[in-house]
């Protein structure tokens, strides 16, 4: 499946955003989608994911409450809605995609090991 990430920005702190990565190529609804992000000389980091069906939702603790992840599968599409923005939130924020197929256990979506497929990714800065 390719992976088209957009929405990012340049916003206050307090400020919100909300991404989209549109998907094709594939079933959508055969893959768990996740939001990952990398700040400048930081590793990539877990933000969120959503099951294919969208009946489950993680979140990194840095983001519970603040972060919403969702998904229209009739659109091909996933969401990060992204309230309270703190400038520690600057990154570039990629999604991506695991299938369901590939039957991982655990804390499948935390690993990014386990994502096949990858956005190119879109900047988020939030200003102080």
């Amino acid at each position: 499946v390719q992976l088209q990430a957009s929405g990012g920005g340049l916003v206050q702190a307090g400020g919100s955003l909300r991404l989209s990565c549109a998907a094709s190529g594939r079933t959508f609804s055969s893959y768990h989608m996740g939001w990952f992000r990398q700040a400048p000389g930081k590793e990539r980091e877990f933000v969120a994911a959503i099951t294919w069906s969208g009946s489950h939702t993680y979140y990194a603790d840095f983001v519970k409450g603040r972060f919403t992840i969702s998904r229209d599968n009739a659109k091909n599409t996933v969401y990060l809605q992204m309230n309270s923005l703190k400038p520690e939130d600057t990154a570039v924020y990629y999604c991506a995609a695991q299938a369901v197929a590939s039957g991982y256990g655990g804390r499948w979506w935390l690993d990014a090991r386990l994502y096949t497929s990858w956005g190119q990714g879109t900047q988020v800065t939030v200003s102080s």
